[in-house]
Parts: structure tokens; sequence; C-alpha cells
């Protein structure tokens, strides 16, 4: 069985004018005794109601048949029905479907004719009935173009709103992007760096177990404390990811202010040179710090084939600048695109600071970053 289409709102309304109009004619002629309609009578409201069926669809041609069949009806026919209907709903269609100059000039030229022709001996209409056709030009025309700006508005906020929830959206991946990536940076710093030390300090027992046993056993107690660190480090990490509240680590967090420990635990002999105060600075320019302090000396570790560096720190000029330095032979690095430097570039950047990683003239590795304090938030 074939499904009824239900009929859109337009086709109702035009079905109930075209019924109003024919309506009126025909009760216009019962109620008028011995006149008898002519053509024109008959041909006007069927042509101008047949097009008005299909006012959405050609209003400006529809508009235009509709007025001839108008100009034609009063004058020439005889039953004087309310065809006028016609070119009224007409007019709001054209201005509502955005042609407001062709329904202004249109029903200008008709009010126009009109006056023209009832300047002569013979009037159809009167002053008052004249006025008041005006009007309901000018109203229906009028209120075409009020509901076509309005229903623009209408497109146009749901435009802006759809767009916001974009942009909402896009934001929301963003701001996930960027977490992911600090994420990978936090993971990397803490298991590359603390195993890097484990590894190196294991070498070291190993080497030293029997003839420097001292020595083994600060190896040792290194592995137990950086192991112990990496632990609640990546505990801490993987919480943020399982958004799990996690209690306050009991240790305290990595600082520039506690260098020692730092340049300690990378198992390292290196030479530091401190300028300014370390202690107070901003907490994202600090942490950033250590990582990258973290990362330069364990790429030495991993990479440059000694157990020596050279850092430096200082404070001056609203800059925290950072240098590391090495003068082994390794050449794993010396391009200076690993996924460590590339990290640290990254951290340097977020705070509006950069970061050099290269090779030296002289030999060895170099790394420098300048941090600005006035840049954290």
């Amino acid at each position: 069985m074939l499904a009824m289409r239900t009929p859109s709102p337009s086709t109702v309304v035009s079905a109930g004018v075209v019924a109003v109009v024919l309506g009126g004619a025909l009760a216009g002629h019962l109620a008028r005794d011995g006149v008898s309609p002519n053509a024109v009578d008959v041909l006007s409201p069927l042509v101008a109601g047949a097009a008005l069926m299909l006012r959405r669809r050609f209003p400006v041609p529809v508009l235009v048949v509709i007025m001839i069949c108008t100009a034609l009806y009063y004058p020439f026919g005889t039953l004087d029905g309310p065809i006028m209907l016609f070119a009224f709903v007409a007019l709001y269609t054209a201005a509502d479907q955005g042609h407001l100059v062709a329904a202004t000039t249109v029903g200008a030229a008709a009010l126009l004719a009109m006056g023209l022709g009832e300047t002569g001996k013979v009037r159809h209409v009167n002053d008052s009935l004249f006025l008041m056709i005006a009007g309901w030009v000018v109203a229906a025309v009028a209120f075409g173009g009020v509901t076509r700006n309005r229903r623009a508005y209408l497109l146009e906020a749901e435009r802006r709103a759809l767009d916001a929830e974009h942009g909402k959206e896009e934001e929301a991946r963003r701001r996930a992007s960027e977490e992911r990536l600090r994420i990978a940076r936090e993971l990397h710093d803490v298991l590359g760096h603390n195993i890097s030390m484990i590894n190196v300090q294991a070498s070291a027992a190993l080497h030293g177990l029997k003839k420097r046993p001292e020595d083994a056993e600060r190896a040792l107690r290194t592995i137990k404390e950086t192991s112990k660190e990496t632990l609640r480090e990546l505990r801490t990490t993987l919480g943020v990811l399982r958004q799990v509240d996690e209690d306050a680590p009991t240790a305290p967090a990595g600082s520039l202010a506690r260098l020692d420990a730092l340049v300690s635990a990378s198992g390292l002999t290196v030479r530091t040179r401190v300028s300014g105060p370390l202690d107070g600075l901003p907490t994202e320019v600090d942490l950033a710090a250590v990582r990258i302090v973290r990362e330069a000396l364990a790429n030495v570790s991993r990479h440059a084939g000694t157990g020596e560096a050279a850092l430096s720190v200082s404070n001056a000029s609203g800059h925290i600048v950072i240098e590391v330095e090495d003068d082994g032979p390794g050449a794993v690095y010396t391009d200076g695109t690993g996924f460590g430097i590339q990290g640290m570039r990254e951290r340097a950047a977020a705070l509006g600071g950069t970061l050099q990683a290269g090779p030296r003239p002289e030999g060895g590795f170099r790394v420098a970053a300048r941090l600005p304090l006035n840049g954290a938030t």
C-alpha cells in the first residue's frame, strides 16, 4: 500500500486561498440575479489559482501572472469576486523568498495603474477603497520582508551556534592532544632518565663489587632511591591517565633549589656553576628547568661516551639560562633531533623560551636553554 504524502503548509494555504476566492466568486454570482459570468470571470480565477499553487517554486513569474489576471478581472469581469487575495499572497511570497525589489516594483506598478485607470468617468473603486488596497499591498510586501529577515536571522544564529559547538569540540580535541603530549613527555622524562641512571649505577656496582665494595654499596643505594622515585612519579602519571585521585606525594618535587641532589642522581661527575637565586621560581619554569637538566644529563650518560659533564644554571635578566656540555666522543645524538631533545624544545617553547642542542666545534655536545620567568602562567 502506498503511503499518503502529507501536504506542505504552503500547499494548504494556497488551496485555502483558492477555495475562498472561488467560493466568493460563486457567492457573488448567486447574489446577483440576472448577471451571467463571462470568460474573464471563469479564466482569471482559475489561471491565478493554478499559478498560486506554484508560488514557492516560481515566486516572481507567479506574481506577474496573478497581477495580469487581477488587472483583467476587475475591469472586464462581472462577478467581482475577491481575486485580489491572490495578489496579496503572491506579493508576500515574492518578498518572503528574497525578491523584495520585484515585489515592491510589481506592487507599485499595480497601484499606479489602478490610480491612473480610476481617473476617468467610470470608477471601479473609490478613494477609501483604493487607500485600503494600497495599505494591504504595502503590508503584504513588508510582512514578507520581515519573515524573510527573521528566517535569515534564525539560520545565522543556528549556524553560529553550530560553529561555536564545533569550535568547542576542536578546542577539546586540541587540549586533549596537548595533554597527551605533555604526559608523553613526562613518561619519557621519568622512565628515560631514571632507568638510564639505574643502568649506569648497576654497571658501576658490578664493576666495583669486588675491588671497591664501598662504591658498589653507594651505587646500589642510588639504584634503590632512583627506582623508588621512578615508581612514585610513574604512579602519579598513571593516576592522571586513569583520572583517579591520588594522595599527595610524600617526596618533594624536583626543583632547581635542590640542584645538588639532581646532579648526584645522574651518576655523572658534573662540574656545576650556579649564578643567581634558584629558589622561589614559578612552578612551571622550575619544573621545565629540572626536566631539561635531567634529560640533558641522561643524554650524556646514554650517548656521550663519557662520565663527565659541565652544568651551568643562571638566573639573570628575567631568564633562567641552562647549559649542559660534555666533551665525549659519542656521535649517536649529534643531530639534535631525538625525542628527548624534541621534548626539551617543546617544554621551552611552551613557556616562550628557546632551546638549542648540537655538537660543539671542539668536540662533544651542548644543550642550551633560555626560559623567561615572566612567561609562566
